[in-house]
C-alpha cells in the first residue's frame, strides 16, 4: 500500500510527478495544472485548498531537479 502524500511531503510528490510525466519539462507547466496533477496523483491525500504559491513553487523547483 503505497503512503499517503501531503502538501508538505514536496520531493516524494516531485518524484511521483516525474514518474508520471516523463516528457513534461516542468519549467513550463502553469501553478494552476500543477495544482490538479498533485491532487490527481495516486496516494495524495490532503485538502486541495491547503496548498499556495509557495507550496506549488517548491514542488516545481524540485521536480525541475528531479528532471535534471
Amino acid at each position: 500500500m503505497e503512503e499517503s502524500m501531503k502538501w508538505t511531503d514536496i520531493d516524494q510528490i516531485a518524484q511521483a510527478l516525474a514518474d508520471r510525466f516523463p516528457d513534461v519539462d516542468p519549467k513550463t507547466v502553469r501553478f494552476t495544472d500543477l495544482h490538479d496533477w498533485v491532487c490527481e496523483l495516486p496516494g495524495f491525500d490532503d485538502d486541495p485548498k491547503r496548498s499556495g504559491e509557495k507550496i506549488l513553487e517548491a514542488i516545481q523547483m524540485a521536480w525541475i531537479e528531479e528532471a535534471d
